[in-house]
């Protein structure tokens, strides 16, 4: 049977695939057409969205990209029925060479069944290996050997940490007290991250499953999904797959008829960044203020309800099915020495192809930036890369041969993170994008220490007089002084990584803060306070349109001869700029 699949994931909702599917829906059932309808997850080319992929009766597939209702009956009428192919609405590997290079480069473990299977649907999971994992566990392994199983794959906590996550379970295993417990940390917090929701949207079954697993490996038989309530197609499509796994006996007592039982429930989070950190969540998740706590204890040992309890953010716990399935040797295949397996990565930013992908560990950013990524917008240039969120830092194009590896990213100042990558052109301030990160973890901060509090505070303060032109030279010196200390001074890494932005961008773009300082220009042009529109005489006919535009009549002149802007009537929306079809208007 004829298969057309349709990216529902929330950016493909957000471009209008609800539409999209209905139109195909109707047509299909009018036309008595034998084609298998399936909603599928994000696919992974945000940019190109919607999709929608038509799989024949023989294998071929043929992917469509921006698809519209006006679109739907071109490709039914010709594809489905007359048996040929939109050509020009095809993404085809043939005909682009840089389209065959953004997916032959990735490799996809987490993302294996994201945009095949119907997220809804435990019979499609089980279709591709579901579940097989966790009747291996059950039927053939000890609590200790999936431990070691974990731990020979090398798989790192993929939340931002990077510590191994056999060796954390280990620590769950041998905690003497007991009940214990599963949580899976879901609380993506960092702008312009999506790498949770999406797998969240389009595979839950397999973070399920790494619970299960999990649960079985220490010895507990409850676990938690702390998800962000502003993920609600996330939120429903887990609770619908575990109403199917109680259905199916995946979860509960006796699974797959052994004496393991295990029950999985979802804790909607109410949108603190803060909770993001383990100690913070756990609070959170008992009801409390969602605070962290100075540790140790780690929650291994005193977690959920003073517990041993073991934390994993979903694209750790993705990955365990794929390992105890293949092997441990076959994970540890891909990446470095150091850094095994695969990482996803949410491209955002100044970039082609935004959206989802997932490369092996050791491909180096630019690989990812200029060959999956597609490259800079507009041809622009590329200036630097935001990794590690709000607790990330910033590294310029200069560096980008530095692979994809937990210990060399974090060298650079900057840190893995769960997978956000910001990409930055020429038009980027790399000053006013520290001030934007710093204003995002100074408004999160939940206030319990004072140098995350007030010293967060204070740097803003710095980076907002520079921005206005009001910096000195000397609050370079004091924002490299307060972010040493709120570094060493605060209890949970929201603190202790806040001042990356601000220390990565001073270090590798210094002369770009000298600049807002000494000169009170931003090469960027960004910063508003530091700009000065100027009309070039040679260039202005006089035509008005550019007056007309302006919201403060701060422009005036004669009719067909140069007009001039008066500066203190300016507000420097750039309006004047944007109309002007004859560029006479520059920013200075």
């Amino acid at each position: 049977m004829t298969i057309m699949r349709i990216g529902l994931g929330t950016c493909g909702v957000s471009a209008g695939a609800n539409d999209i599917l209905n139109k195909m829906e109707e047509l299909v059932s009018a036309k008595k057409i034998n084609v298998k309808i399936v909603k599928t997850g994000c696919i992974g080319m945000c940019y190109r969205e919607v999709l929608v992929e038509i799989e024949s009766e023989d294998g071929k597939k043929f992917l469509y990209g921006n698809v519209k209702p006006e679109n739907c009956s071109q490709i039914v009428e010709q594809h489905l029925i007359s048996g040929e192919p939109v050509q020009e609405l095809l993404i085809s590997l043939d005909a682009d060479e840089s389209i065959k290079a953004y997916w032959n480069k990735q490799d996809r473990i987490v993302l294996r069944n994201c945009g095949i299977i119907d997220p809804d649907s435990i019979e499609d999971y089980i279709s591709r290996d579901g579940y097989n994992g966790l009747k291996k566990v059950l039927s053939e392994m000890s609590a200790d050997e999936v431990i070691k199983e974990v731990k020979d794959s090398g798989l790192r906590g993929r939340g931002g940490g990077g510590f191994s996550t056999g060796m954390k379970w280990g620590f769950a295993k041998n905690a003497p007290n007991s009940p214990k417990f599963i949580i899976c940390n879901a609380d993506e917090g960092d702008p312009g991250a999506f790498m949770d929701r999406s797998i969240l949207e389009g595979d839950p079954h397999s973070i399920l499953e790494g619970m299960i697993i999990a649960g079985f490996a220490i010895g507990a038989s409850s676990g938690h999904i702390y998800v962000r309530a502003e993920y609600p197609m996330a939120v429903q499509r887990l609770k619908r797959c575990i109403e199917q796994c109680h259905e199916k006996g995946i979860l509960g007592k006796n699974i797959f008829d052994s004496e393991f039982e295990f029950d999985i429930r979802v804790k909607e989070g109410a949108g603190a960044f803060v909770c993001g950190e383990e100690t913070a969540l756990i609070a959170s998740l008992e009801g409390k203020r969602g605070i962290p706590r100075i540790r140790p204890p780690f929650p291994a040992i005193k977690g959920f309800k003073g517990l041993p309890t073991n934390i994993n953010n979903v694209e750790t716990f993705a990955n365990i099915p794929w390992i105890i399935t293949n092997g441990a040797s076959k994970y540890a295949a891909y990446g470095t020495e150091k850094s095994k397996g695969t990482k996803v990565f949410a491209l955002a930013g100044k970039i082609k192809r935004s959206g989802l992908v997932e490369v092996p560990m050791g491909m180096t950013i630019n690989e990812v930036i200029h060959e999956v990524g597609g490259g800079i917008k507009n041809n622009g240039t590329f200036k630097a890369v935001q990794m590690g969120g709000p607790s990330g830092g910033c590294i310029p194009a200069s560096m980008g041969d530095i692979k994809i590896d937990y210990d060399e990213i974090t060298k650079t100042g900057a840190i893995m993170g769960s997978g956000g990558l910001i990409v930055m052109d020429e038009s980027t301030c790399m000053v006013d994008i520290a001030k934007f990160f710093l204003t995002f973890t100074q408004n999160e901060s939940c206030g319990k220490c004072t140098f995350c509090r007030i010293g967060t505070k204070r740097m803003l303060e710095c980076l907002e007089r520079i921005t206005e032109g009001k910096g000195k030279i000397e609050d370079l010196d004091e924002l490299n002084d307060l972010a040493e200390q709120i570094k060493n001074s605060s209890l949970c890494g929201l603190g202790q990584t806040a001042p990356n932005p601000v220390l990565t961008t001073i270090k590798y773009f210094r002369k770009e803060y000298e600049a807002h300082i000494i000169d009170k220009k931003c090469p960027a042009h960004s910063c508003t306070a530091l700009l000065e529109y100027r009309i070039i005489e040679d260039k202005c006919i006089g035509c008005t349109i550019c007056a007309k535009q302006c919201p403060v009549d701060a422009i005036s002149g004669d009719v067909k001869k140069p007009h001039y802007i008066d500066e203190k009537k300016c507000i420097k929306c750039g309006k004047c700029v944007t109309a002007c079809k004859f560029k006479a208007i520059e920013m200075i």
